[in-house]
């Protein structure tokens, strides 16, 4: 489970998820790509799932990169708890994800097992996702 060493604050702020990714919107490492559609909260548990789908479906050949990291803390109050005493206990981390963001990019593999195994890594995620390629993404810009 991705989680950050150490952070400045215990808390955070909900914040907003308004706009496109105006960064990491490209394919960079890999030939392949799952990107986003939809805004979301990633959860480092979500991330896992992917990333396991996708390497058992690879058999271990290839590279997978992960290109999202939660480091936003989600709190939560324990159930029954009546309002107010603050905020509640940091429960699991988060990465804000904006559509166009590319999450996941695979390489050394051809583009028939990386489709299928994207298609596996995006049954894991919330959202909706795209297969994308290296030069697709070249284009666009």
């Amino acid at each position: 489970m991705l989680l950050p060493k150490r952070v400045k604050h215990r808390r955070v702020h909900r914040g907003r998820m308004t706009g496109k990714a105006s960064r990491g919107n490209k394919v960079t490492y890999g030939d392949f790509g799952l990107q986003a559609l939809e805004p979301c909260w990633i959860t480092s548990n979500q991330i896992e799932a992917a990333r396991v789908a996708m390497t058992r479906y690879c058999k271990r050949f290839g590279k997978v990169w992960i290109k999202i990291f939660p480091d936003k803390p989600v709190s939560k109050k324990p159930l029954e708890t009546r309002m107010g005493k603050g905020k509640g206990a940091p429960e699991y981390w988060v990465a804000v994800v904006k559509p166009g963001r590319v999450m996941f990019e695979l390489g050394g593999v051809d583009e028939t097992i990386a489709r299928e195994a994207m298609r596996l890594a995006a049954a894991k995620l919330p959202i909706k996702c795209k297969f994308v390629k290296k030069e697709d993404t070249e284009v666009e810009q």
